[in-house]
């Protein structure tokens, strides 16, 4: 008789950061879940929505310069709202000791929906 073993799938928050392997072959790289909790945290449900974050990048509608004090990244790192991916939640591995505030989160959604809407805000 055998016994399964189900492995937990990561319970990610909105706003939090996550190390996770993107692409194909896997690499890693830093990314901020933006899906709603009520997705992430289903049991239901194996994937989340996740912006990536790059350490070069320039100012533009859909990019964003976070500094290292607020991320608890290394470095100043560049999230892209136009690659705005949805990621297996079996990808995730670990996630940084801090989450963004919930006024940065509102600019987030700002960077994405400018990556599809001609009339979202922009001051650039």
């Amino acid at each position: 008789m055998t016994i399964e073993v189900a492995s937990k799938l990561p319970s990610p928050r909105r706003g939090e950061i996550w190390l996770a392997d993107l692409g194909s072959p896997p690499t890693r790289h830093w990314v901020l879940i933006v899906s709603l909790d009520s997705r992430n945290q289903s049991e239901n449900v194996d994937t989340v929505l996740a912006v990536p974050f790059g350490s070069r990048g320039a100012e533009g509608p859909t990019t964003l310069l976070l500094p290292p004090g607020e991320t608890g990244l290394p470095v100043a790192s560049w999230l892209k709202g136009h690659f705005l991916t949805t990621l297996p939640k079996v990808r995730l591995r670990s996630r940084a000791p801090r989450a963004l505030s919930s006024r940065r989160m509102r600019e987030v959604c700002l960077i994405i929906r400018r990556a599809f809407d001609p009339d979202a805000p922009w001051e650039g």
